[in-house]
């Protein structure tokens, strides 16, 4: 493959643009998410081979899918004995027009890429099938990038997406959206994929690194998408709006050192002004279509923190009230310690402590390190110095993140307050 590294540099930027239209129109027409993807590779390769010496076409977009099509009937007509299904495939590839205006010519491009997402998160696979497979074909990740993101060896993810791929196969996924009677709960675990996405790059769970943003910039992607596509969706809004709010923060995360810094910690004037306008923007549309669920009543939290120009403005009256609102709506051990949280700012440490300790009696919590954590700040907000600090001793040996465990261990040098967590 000639050409210089530049001109690879561009096509493949080119195609990690056009990819996840590419896949999804390709995947409609051969109902295979596998066929699609290497029909989709084929083009990539045929690009480099080409463009190098051609130049980049003036519809890079149209080119690749007109070659993807090609070698799709190519695929097809080689397979001597045909099934009813086969035939059916090559008549639609032999009748579809896929001229060079790309943009005009694929009007349902969207319905395309709607069918891609929901197909990914098929309520046939697991919930780390579900994930690895809408990161791979919706955002084009490798399997290297989505294993070392998730710290799971790279043979670990690309067994779950060939098996997701076989299981969508095996079942014969319809290629076509879900009907509206299971539209919504489809939409609530592609959602939860998108949110769980954006948390593992907001707060990694384990390894050395504090954040990976590059997770949390295409779980943004994946909801700005999603939100084009169903624009009246109020959940579809609101984890935008959240999404966009949490982001506006990740520079004022860490410190000149690259050490993390909490919440009531962090300079606000780090915090990018267009995504929290942007995230305030969401949420309004968001609560005018009179959404109250899980990610309208979070970003309605985190705008909170937002409108507050400094820590000490924060509005933790209406956080608390927020917060039982959504314990209401989807009762956790984890919305229930972000309330204690909450309450312990607005009312104060004693308000709270009972809270924490019946959360300490949950088994879902027992390994939180979070848990221990926020106890420790409100024991020692309570001058009970001795048991804070066995808490917070606790709370570095549980902790799985290199990073916070430092941070953890640092405090409890310095025998300094700790802040419960990173408040949404």
């Amino acid at each position: 493959m000639g050409g210089s590294p530049e001109t690879r540099a561009s096509i493949e930027a080119v195609y990690r643009i056009e990819h996840a239209r590419l896949i999804a129109r390709l995947a409609r027409v051969v109902r295979d998410v596998g066929t699609a993807e290497e029909l989709a590779h084929d083009a990539l390769v045929a690009a480099l081979e080409t463009w190098p010496t051609s130049g980049v076409p003036k519809s890079p977009g149209a080119w690749l899918m007109t070659t993807a099509r090609h070698r799709a009937i190519d695929v097809v007509r080689r397979r001597r004995n045909l099934a009813p299904k086969h035939q059916a495939i090559a008549r639609e590839l032999d009748e579809t027009n896929l001229a060079p205006d790309y943009a005009e010519q694929l009007d349902d491009v969207g319905d395309d890429l709607l069918r891609l997402i929901f197909i990914a998160c098929h309520p046939s696979l697991s919930r780390e099938a579900q994930v690895a497979l809408t990161l791979r074909l919706v955002t084009g990740l490798t399997t290297h990038e989505i294993a070392r993101a998730f710290l799971v060896s790279e043979p670990t993810i690309a067994q779950r997406i060939v098996r997701a791929k076989k299981t969508l196969a095996e079942e014969n996924a319809a290629f076509e959206l879900p009907a509206a009677s299971e539209r919504q709960a489809r939409l609530d675990a592609v959602l939860e994929v998108i949110y769980l996405v954006f948390n593992e790059g907001y707060a990694a769970t384990a390894g050395d690194d504090w954040m990976r943003p590059a997770l949390c910039e295409d779980a943004l992607h994946l909801g700005r998408t999603l939100a084009q596509l169903l624009p009246d969706e109020a959940e579809v809004l609101g984890l935008v709006a959240l999404m966009e709010l949490q982001g506006s923060r990740m520079h004022a995360r860490i410190d000149a050192k690259g050490e993390p810094v909490l919440l009531l910690a962090q300079n606000r004037a780090q915090w990018d002004r267009m995504l929290v306008a942007r995230g305030l923007a969401a949420l309004e549309r968001a609560e005018k279509l009179d959404g109250a669920g899980v990610y309208v009543l979070q970003a309605a939290i985190s705008a909170c923190h937002a409108r507050a120009r400094v820590a000490e403005e924060t509005d933790w009256v209406r956080i608390a009230a927020l917060y039982a609102v959504l314990a209401g709506v989807a009762p956790s051990p984890i919305v229930e310690l972000n309330r204690a949280v909450a309450v312990s700012m607005a009312f104060g440490p004693e308000a709270a402590l009972p809270i924490v300790d019946a959360l300490a009696r949950e088994p879902a919590m027992a390994s939180y390190h979070l848990l221990p954590s926020v106890r420790a700040d409100l024991l020692r907000r309570l001058g009970r110095e001795d048991e804070a600090q066995a808490e917070l001793a606790r709370a570095a040996t549980l902790a799985r993140n290199a990073k916070e465990k430092a941070m953890l261990l640092a405090r409890i040098s310095a025998g300094v307050r700790v802040a419960g967590g990173d408040e949404s």
